[in-house]
């Protein structure tokens, strides 16, 4: 893979984006199936502030994995393929679980800013993002695959 300094460019925020739709289609279906059992919790007890609590950290433990086990097995997930995007830490080399976890919750930082932290990628001079430059990560835009034939 080399490292991330003989990357091409930084992806576009517009590649971003997209790969970001695609990848939010994807993680819909898995929460969809990761939240079906939910309804087994009796709705009296729902209204617990606690048990409201714990479902959310499920759902947001569910939202982690997706992405971390995709950005630690290969550093891309399904989105990213599609847009030939791949994130590496600093150094060029994979990441590992902690930084996965770190580039996660920077990004719920960078969405709760409205979006700010995403759009900030436009005129960052590396084409990074917040959650790129807090978890010491980076996103690369790889080269096009060679037609065969």
């Amino acid at each position: 893979m080399g490292t991330c300094h003989d990357a091409k460019t930084a992806p576009s925020l517009a590649r971003r984006l997209a790969a970001i739709t695609y990848d939010a289609l994807l993680l819909g279906g898995v929460l969809l199936i990761a939240g079906a059992p939910l309804p087994l919790v009796a709705e009296s007890i729902q209204k617990l502030w606690w048990v409201r609590l714990m479902i959310q950290g499920y759902l947001l433990a569910c939202c982690f994995l997706f992405f971390g086990w995709f950005w630690v097995h290969g550093g891309q997930t399904l989105g990213m393929r599609a847009w030939r995007i791949r994130v590496v830490q600093d150094d060029g080399l994979k990441v590992c679980w902690s930084r996965a976890a770190m580039r996660f919750l920077a990004a719920i930082l960078s969405w709760v800013a409205l979006g700010l932290g995403f759009v900030w990628a436009i005129i960052d001079p590396a084409g990074m993002a917040w959650h790129d430059r807090l978890s010491k990560t980076r996103l690369i835009l790889l080269p096009k695959a060679p037609v065969k034939g």
